[in-house]
């Protein structure tokens, strides 16, 4: 009998600390995570201190030959660095150590292959690996060929990466008419919404802060969930009743990380941006990681490197039936802050009452006799605004509500 089954391979982490040490464990220890996500097994870890990461090697000479004692040791497939290595860096480390060299990069890349489901994500990560890998062509020489099968091949990984730098060009160029294509679908979406003045939210976290959980537990949505990075990739759009009545969209995006590739942020470009356009941000952060200050700051820096730096900011606290001992929800550059469970539902009443009261700042109020011939118009305000008072007169029905701007006019 045959056994067809994905061989799991194993790797030693590699980091070069020009900073603090702890800070250099806790991204290896994300970094283990994201193996781990990516099918692959660590077994061994080596960290140098360093003023700068060494050009051309990654890693100093003395700590090359401790390295590959460490990987005939451990019997492991391969090494993964904790930055992105140039070609000369790949190489290099592929020729002294004669195995499998993996960069931060490919293993997310890796991940986001193995998620993508919809055709403009399998689009956005594949355009995202041949962007990356046409900048790791030059030079790179018998690395390319021990990668073999496992991490850092899946999707266009399988196809031949020698192959002429022109016919990836031409790929990614094609990649981007049919994003540009469904980028124009996406406008069309949203310049209906505009024109419906349905409210925007949009979630916005780092990986595995609870995003995806939270959307299923105000929306009754069924979005794919699970206590791993990056479990859900494609963005998910449900309809949220407000407690009010009023009726507003919410949006999941995808998740950021710590040394988020850059070819990922260019791809998922389009899907990022609906943060921009959304009317308030509910940035979700994992309040039971004692890295959650650490992870509130890259997302505020991926927000900024996307051009969403005015929105209003809800910062919603999860997991708080993981928390122990005093937490303080606190944000300052947040409009609100507070402690919520996306799993037990404890504090969602108070989100959805600070949700109705940003909203509700932004909003215009009104009264005037509209025509009973209205009718159509009256029932939108219904139901994207809030009625205060309705009376049914002889010349027409009056009205005094909250509305959005585009309704006072």
């Amino acid at each position: 009998m045959i056994d067809n089954r994905e061989k799991t391979e194993s790797y030693i982490l590699v980091a070069v600390s020009t900073g603090s040490e702890a800070e250099t464990a806790a991204s290896l220890d994300e970094l283990e995570e994201l193996v781990g996500a990516a099918g692959g097994e660590v077994r061994g870890r080596l960290t140098q201190n360093l003023e700068r990461i060494r050009s051309g090697t990654y890693i100093g000479t003395g700590k090359i030959e401790e390295l590959k004692e460490l990987i005939e040791d451990e019997e492991a497939d391969g090494i993964v660095c904790d930055d992105e290595l140039s070609p000369a860096e790949m190489r290099n480390l592929s020729d002294r150590l004669d195995c499998k060299v993996l960069d931060r990069t490919m293993v997310i890349l890796d991940i986001f292959a193995r998620r993508a489901s919809t055709r403009e994500g399998r689009i956005q990560v594949e355009l995202a690996q041949l962007k990356y890998r046409a900048t790791m062509l030059t030079g790179m020489g018998r690395a390319l060929s021990r990668l073999g099968g496992g991490i850092g091949t899946r999707g266009p990984g399988e196809t031949k990466l020698e192959s002429d730098r022109r016919s990836i060009h031409e790929r990614i160029s094609r990649l981007k008419a049919e994003l540009e294509s469904i980028r124009a679908h996406r406008e069309v979406n949203r310049a209906r919404r505009e024109r419906n003045a349905l409210p925007v939210l949009a979630l916005v976290g780092y990986t595995n802060a609870g995003k995806s959980t939270l959307l299923n537990v105000l929306t009754g949505a069924e979005v794919f969930t699970e206590d791993q990075v990056f479990a859900t990739l494609d963005p998910t759009t449900r309809n949220l009743k407000l407690p009010t009545g009023e009726n507003v969209l919410l949006t999941d995006t995808v998740g950021f990380i710590h040394k988020l590739p850059h070819h990922l942020v260019d791809a998922f470009r389009s899907t990022l941006e609906e943060s921009r356009y959304a009317d308030i941000l509910i940035h979700v952060v994992d309040a039971s990681n004692p890295r959650a200050d650490h992870q509130i700051q890259v997302v505020y820096e991926t927000l900024r490197s996307l051009s969403i730096g005015d929105k209003r900011i809800i910062t919603v606290f999860n997991k708080k039936d993981l928390v122990t001992g005093e937490f303080i929800p606190r944000d300052p550059d947040a409009d609100a802050s507070l402690m919520i469970s996306a799993k037990t539902g404890d504090g969602l009443d108070e989100l959805t009452a600070v949700i109705s009261r940003l909203l509700k700042e932004g909003r215009v109020l009104i009264e005037r006799v509209y025509s009973y011939s209205d009718a159509a118009f009256l029932a939108r305000l219904r139901k994207y605004g809030e009625v205060l008072e309705e009376e049914y007169l002889p010349e027409g029905i009056r009205i005094k509500a909250m509305v959005p701007r585009a309704f006072a006019f």
